[in-house]
């Protein structure tokens, strides 16, 4: 299939089929829920090495297993598909650290996998999962799309190299990509997630102190999966050129301490001791993201302040996770 010069895809329309890869995953299950109550059908391709069927249960879409890195497995998964959100990846900095080889295939290979395999199917948009913070490195906050990218972690730099591609693939191909760089996201179903979020709850609930990671100045900017998610779907539906990059975030910066602050006032233990330890390697110090592009380009906001998603996490985790 050869470049195709000034082709302009059609929007996408309620009728088009999406294959949504990594759906059985944290984001997945929430934006899998939001794309099928919006009438889309929709099917997922996922390992469920770190997603679970069990986060689709009654809902209606196709879940098929396989792999990213599988061309065929992508090829058969993207029959009577007219989309894709691409939410598949090896998604921690640390395990990038540890593992910088894993990450590279999971990430960088299988992301060009999946843009290929639109390619070959003549899919009309992808939409995928990229990052701020680790892509962008150690810069002065808020960063945004005009941020010069410095990753400081395989990760970082595999999130950076995805993007790469779907620049290309948009201007040799015509494929409208459009890559969302994601905050730090929370919310429902993110038990395997291995977030500080998660982290902090885990250790609340086992009555172990939370354990952070340098002085409590770091810092992030946490966003809730429902804004991430309806930021993914307005960027499947909303015309805009092929290899866009967009930030989902907060806009408010929330440093380590605050965020321990923030989970133990959820639990309703705000004395819950804190133990500190040496900082990891890999790790951006400050991040928090400008989201006035996404805004003006796709009409996101975000909705859910982190005084109101924390709590109602915190809850979610009591109901689903500790339940036993």
């Amino acid at each position: 299939m050869g470049p195709r010069t000034g082709y302009t895809p059609p929007l996408v329309s309620a009728t088009d089929g999406i294959l949504v890869t990594g759906g059985a995953g944290f984001v997945g299950a929430t934006l899998v829920r939001r794309l099928v109550a919006s009438g889309y059908p929709v099917r997922v391709l996922d390992n469920l090495s770190t997603g679970d069927a069990a986060h689709l249960a009654g809902v209606d879409t196709e879940l098929v297993k396989g792999d990213i890195r599988d061309a065929a497995a992508l090829d058969d998964a993207l029959a009577g598909m007219g989309s894709i959100i691409h939410l598949a990846a090896a998604g921690s900095v640390i395990g990038s650290v540890q593992d910088p080889g894993t990450n590279f295939d999971v990430n960088v290979l299988g992301t060009f996998r999946v843009l290929d395999a639109a390619r070959r199917a003549g899919v009309s948009r992808v939409v995928m999962a990229s990052t701020g913070g680790a892509l962008i490195g150690d810069a002065t906050p808020p960063v945004s799309e005009r941020s010069l990218p410095k990753p400081i972690s395989p990760y970082g730099a595999s999130k950076l190299a995805g993007e790469g591609y779907a620049h290309a693939f948009a201007k040799t191909y015509g494929l409208r990509t459009v890559a969302i760089r994601f905050g730090n996201v929370y919310g429902p179903w993110c038990e395997r997630k291995r977030g500080v979020l998660n982290v902090f709850f885990e250790s609340i609930h086992a009555g172990t102190p939370l354990l952070v990671y340098g002085d409590g100045t770091a810092s992030r900017d946490y966003v809730h999966v429902d804004d991430i998610s309806s930021a993914l779907q307005l960027g499947l539906e909303k015309d805009v050129p092929g290899g866009t990059v967009l930030h989902a975030a907060s806009g408010v910066e929330t440093t380590v301490t605050e965020l321990a602050d923030l989970c133990r006032n959820a639990a309703g233990v705000p004395g819950h001791p804190i133990e500190y330890r040496p900082k990891r390697a890999g790790e951006v110090g400050r991040n928090f993201a400008s989201y006035d592009l996404a805004n003006k380009l796709l009409g996101y906001a975000p909705s859910v302040a982190r005084e109101v998603g924390i709590p109602r996490t915190w809850k979610w985790f009591q109901d689903e996770v500790f339940r036993d």
